[in-house]
């Protein structure tokens, strides 16, 4: 049996390595893109023209109009089945940036203003590959407690090389910096510096374009060279739903629209006039059938509807403003662009008038809002435009999530993710190319409040107690849990791509689904402290499969990285089957990446403890469970620890270790409660 395997593997291997070497040779180098990533607050699914609000005009229904967002959509892509990792800003914003699921994620639930973790993310990677990178916008992950050295995870020490924006979470509800209806005291960093006093009548979405269009201005001037990648995270149309000044400047791009003065009290070409004042004129006079009765007259739309109207317009606007400036500045074409929201959208104003999503049904065709697990609350608008990469006007129906853009962006600058993230590169659908690996959709949350009563939700849902929520999305059957008090409690079940509004619970008729749900959400995270979770006493569930053959494969990628890589999509350069004897390392080579996978036969249903040791750098999963981190800020030769716990039987495992050295060295050992630290050995893998 072992020598048939290895011939085997030697055929793949030839057959692998001749592919590769003609892809290398027809394939030539490409010119890394700018990366433009605009990640708007509070956005529904169908708060957008082309999603839903055009059919809505159509239907003579209050509508808001994103004519920008729309064409941008049509030159490029829309991502239908599209979500955020969580319901809410700051564990979305979390996921997105550190490209891993809420699985794994530091920030989980309501932890506003808990620091994004000190490890690999969108920004220190893409720097490290050549990048300029430069954040803009809401952030809320710098830390509770401000110290003499500042914010714990200030963007500047997560990887950005320049910043502007509200740092504090709270800061982003209100939308005039220095003046405002809501909250006085506000703070707008640039970089290390507080310039609030600096900021009279901004109104933050034309403060933050401004800013970023004069940083794209600069840039080209000074580093037109140089790739950059933006993060720019607008706070509208989030929370207070105040007014801009005035109308917006005519033009855009180079030949108008928002421009940075850079004078004190008047930074931009909008700080004058009355703050909170202007409401879009293509909405100031609207009516609507309020009764459902067209014998009676119509009424005017309420104000706050008026008021939410003109933001999404404004936002439309500067949206437009930023891709014109590419245009103008002949980069659009070397420019990734990706549109998103953070989650669904919001019934909430800060304001003595109530809003609700249900005037323009932002929700789309689904149930949910903010803060909930329904499609409603977490699939998000979300396009992308890389003009004559991305071919005009497609739609890529593949379930994916914001914790894929991480993948996605180095994937463009020609880099592989780390093998910590969550997440896998989109290019493959977007550009038509290769095979799109399956992105994992899971997502957990708990909120203590209900699923509004809306009347265009399903009757049950209503006044729906949220709780412990968990979503998992496997093809295309979505599985949702409310108010988990146990882990045997049933996901309901539905087909979304049939029954986007999830009306058809399938659970009743299909058990062995459910059960494969259960299993797999137990096999794709690892419990955290500061949110826990019903679930996380549970043993992970084991293989069903029998596997007889004792021993491990591994494979060898050749080539050098900054990094441990995810390996999915790389040729090895070579591979074989072995056993292991605590004996990991091959023999003496070239710099690369070595993967070990096979099974851990565990004996007894019981909390393992894994000891890792390596003089280059490593990384353990068990199932798809971030076990043991040792690649950022590793020491080389340290020992790291993880814990897992583990239902007796076989569970798959994937050691991935980058080598440093001509001579690798690498020891796994583990424990648990019935048996002190020992070396993993040829008995326990298969």
């Amino acid at each position: 049996m072992y020598k048939r395997s290895v011939l085997l593997y030697a055929v793949i291997f030839i057959l692998n390595y001749t592919i590769l070497a003609a892809n290398i040779k027809q394939k030539p180098a490409e010119e890394k893109p700018n990366i433009l990533f605009i990640l708007v607050d509070d956005l529904g699914y169908g708060d957008v023209g082309i999603l839903y609000q055009s059919q809505r005009k159509k239907q003579n229904l209050p509508h808001m109009l994103t004519p920008s967002i729309d064409k941008m959509a049509a030159q490029g892509a829309i991502l239908s089945n599209s979500y955020c990792n969580a319901p809410v800003s700051v564990s979305s914003r979390s996921s997105l940036l550190s490209g891993v699921t809420q699985g794994h994620s530091i920030v989980r639930d309501n932890q506003f203003d808990r620091e994004l973790e000190d490890n690999y993310n969108m920004a220190n990677t893409l720097k490290n590959v050549g990048y300029a990178t430069v954040a803009i916008g809401k952030w809320g992950l710098q830390g509770k407690v401000r110290t003499d050295t500042g914010w714990p995870a200030h963007p500047l020490k997560r990887g950005f090389d320049y910043y502007y924006g509200y740092i504090r979470h709270s800061d982003g509800h209100e939308h005039y910096p220095k003046e405002g209806l809501y909250r006085k005291s506000k703070e707008v960093y640039e970089n290390n510096t507080v310039v609030t006093d600096d900021l009279d009548k901004c109104y933050t979405g034309d403060l933050f374009t401004a800013k970023a269009k004069q940083w794209i201005i600069d840039h080209n001037k000074t580093q037109k060279n140089k790739p950059f990648f933006m993060y720019l995270a607008y706070d509208t149309p989030h929370a207070v739903i105040e007014l801009p000044t005035q109308a917006y400047p005519k033009g855009s791009g180079l030949k108008g629209g928002l421009r940075w003065l850079g004078e004190k009290g008047h930074m931009i070409n909008t700080a004058s006039g009355d703050i909170d004042s202007w409401i879009s004129t293509s909405f100031v006079n609207k009516t609507y059938d309020d009764d459902g009765n067209p014998m009676t007259p119509e009424k005017p739309w309420p104000d706050v509807y008026k008021r939410y109207a003109t933001v999404v317009e404004r936002l439309d606007a500067q949206v437009g403003d930023i891709l014109q400036l590419l245009k103008d500045l002949g980069i659009d074409r070397n420019t990734l662009i990706v549109f998103t929201s953070d989650n669904g959208p919001s019934q909430e104003s800060y304001l003595k008038e109530n809003y609700s999503p249900e005037f323009f049904r932002g929700y789309g065709p689904f149930d949910g809002i903010k803060r909930d697990v329904w499609e409603g609350g977490v699939r998000v608008p979300t396009f992308v435009q890389w003009t004559g990469k991305i071919k005009r006007g497609i739609t890529v129906d593949t379930p994916s999530m914001s914790s894929n853009w991480l993948a996605t962006f180095l994937a463009a600058a020609g880099h592989k993710a780390p093998v910590r993230s969550d997440g896998v590169s989109l290019l493959p659908s977007l550009l038509k190319t290769g095979k799109q690996q399956t992105s994992t959709v899971y997502i957990e949350y708990f909120n203590d409040g209900k699923t509004p009563d809306y009347s265009d939700f399903e009757t049950y849902r209503r006044r729906k107690t949220r709780g412990q929520m968990q979503m998992l999305r496997l093809g295309n059957y979505l599985g949702v849990r409310y108010d988990i008090k146990d882990h045997s409690d049933d996901f309901e079940i539905f087909d979304v791509s049939k029954d986007a509004k999830e009306t058809k619970n399938l659970a009743p008729s299909m058990p062995r689904l459910q059960q494969q749900m259960k299993d797999r959400v137990l096999q794709l995270r690892m419990p955290d402290e500061g949110a826990e979770r019903p679930y996380d006493k549970e043993f992970v569930p084991s293989l069903k499969e029998v596997v007889n053959e004792k021993g491990i494969i591994w494979k060898e990628y050749a080539g050098e990285y900054l990094w441990v890589p995810q390996t999915y999509d790389l040729t090895p350069s070579d591979m074989g089957q072995k056993p292991v004897n605590n004996e990991f390392n091959i023999r003496n080579s070239k710099k690369g990446v070595i993967t070990y996978e096979g099974t851990i036969k565990v004996p007894a249903d019981d909390e393992y403890s894994f000891y890792l040791t390596t003089n280059g750098k490593a990384f353990l999963k068990i199932h798809d469970a971030s076990v043991i981190d040792a690649d950022y800020n590793y020491q080389a030769g340290s020992e790291r620890i993880g814990k897992i716990k583990l239902k007796a039987g076989l569970h798959p495992f994937k050691l991935t270790v980058l080598k440093n050295s001509q001579n690798p060295q690498l020891s796994l050992d583990w424990s648990s409660d019935n048996f002190s630290k020992r070396a993993l050995t040829d008995e326990n893998f298969y």
